[in-house]
C-alpha cells in the first residue's frame, strides 16, 4: 500500500500568503514522513483563495524529493497545448515521475470559463489524446474543439506521463480503464462501496486489455494523538455537514486505526491511498502528516 497526499488548495485567510506558506510546510512534512506521492487540485472561479496547482506545485517540488508528484486538471477547462506545455516544463524540474490526475469539472465552472458543459466527455478525450501526441513529440493538428495547426512542444517529459482518472458512476469507470494508467476512486465511498467499484473497474480493464499502474483510494483523514481526539474532531466536523460525507467515509482515528482501516482497503485490491486533511487547522493537519509516517510502518 502506498500513501500519498492531496494538499488541501482551499484556504479562508485575510492574507494570500499565508494559505501559500501552509501548502508548502505540508509538503515539507509529507518528504519528511516519507510519503509516496504529493498531489494539489483544480478548481476555478472559487469564492475563497484557491492557490492554481501549476504555480503552486512547482513551489512545492522544491520540498518534495525524487518520488512521483502531480496535480489534478480539470481537462475541458484548460487549453490541451498549454496544458502539455506546462506540465512538460513541471516533469523537467522534479526528478520523479509525473501523475496527471484529471476528470471533467462541472457546469458552474465550465460556463465560468467559457466551455459548454454538454461537450465536456468529448473535450476531456480529445485532449488526452492531444496531450499524449505532444509529449510524444509529435506535431498536432486539431479543429473539433480548439483550432490548433501544427503544435510541437518543448520540453518533453524524459518520462512517460502516468493518466490517472476520477471516477464513480459505470460508465465512466469504463472509460477511465479504457483511457488511462491508473483509477481514482470516490473519497465520498464506504469500504463495501469501494470494493464494488473496484470490482466493476477491473472487470473494464479486463475487457480493455489494460493493467493499471494504479488502483487508488482518496480519502479524507485525521490522525489523532489518542482515539478520543480522533473521535472528537470527527463528531465536531460531522456535526458541521462535512462535505456531505457520511461518517464511514472519514478515516479517523489514532495511528493504528488508521493504519488497519488502510490494511482493510489494501486487502480489498487499492494499491494507494491519497489522503486530504479533514482539519483547516494547519497544527492539526501537519501532526496528521507526521503520524502517516508511523501508519506506514504498520502497514510494510
Amino acid at each position: 500500500m502506498r500513501i500519498g497526499i492531496s494538499v488541501c488548495s482551499n484556504y479562508r485567510v485575510s492574507d494570500p500568503r499565508e494559505g501559500a506558506r501552509n501548502m508548502v510546510e505540508r509538503a515539507r512534512a509529507a518528504r519528511q514522513a516519507d510519503l509516496d506521492t504529493l498531489f494539489v487540485g483544480d478548481h476555478h472561479v472559487t469564492p475563497t483563495a484557491y492557490y492554481q496547482n501549476n504555480a503552486i506545485l512547482g513551489r512545492m517540488l522544491a520540498e518534495w524529493g525524487n518520488k512521483p508528484a502531480g496535480a489534478l486538471y480539470l481537462l475541458p477547462l484548460w487549453h490541451p497545448v498549454l496544458l502539455a506545455e506546462q506540465i512538460g516544463t513541471l516533469a523537467a524540474i522534479m526528478e520523479g515521475r509525473f501523475i496527471m490526475q484529471c476528470g471533467l469539472g462541472d457546469a458552474h465552472q465550465c460556463h465560468a470559463m467559457g466551455v459548454d458543459p454538454k461537450l465536456r466527455v468529448p473535450m476531456f478525450e480529445a485532449s488526452l489524446d492531444i496531450m499524449r501526441a505532444l509529449w510524444a513529440g509529435e506535431t498536432v493538428t486539431h479543429e473539433r474543439f480548439w483550432n490548433i495547426k501544427e503544435a510541437r512542444i518543448n520540453p518533453v517529459p524524459a518520462v512517460a506521463v502516468d493518466v490517472w482518472v476520477g471516477s464513480t458512476v459505470p460508465a465512466a469507470i469504463n472509460r477511465t480503464a479504457r483511457l488511462a494508467e491508473g483509477w481514482l476512486a470516490s473519497p465520498s465511498t464506504s469500504l463495501a462501496e469501494a470494493t464494488d467499484s473496484l470490482n466493476l473497474y477491473r472487470q473494464a480493464c479486463a475487457e480493455h486489455e489494460r493493467t493499471p499502474t494504479a488502483v487508488a483510494l482518496r480519502r479524507d483523514i485525521f490522525i489523532g494523538s489518542d482515539a478520543g481526539e480522533a473521535a472528537a474532531l470527527k463528531a465536531r466536523y460531522l456535526e458541521k455537514g462535512y462535505r456531505g460525507f457520511s461518517e464511514e467515509a472519514l478515516m479517523t482515528g489514532d495511528v493504528d486505526e488508521v493504519a488497519a482501516a488502510m490494511q482493510a482497503f489494501a486487502d480489498a485490491g487499492y494499491t494507494d491511498i491519497i489522503v486530504r486533511n479533514v482539519s483547516a487547522d494547519q497544527a492539526e493537519a501537519l501532526a496528521t502528516i507526521e503520524r502517516l509516517a508511523e501508519v506506514k510502518t504498520r502497514l510494510e
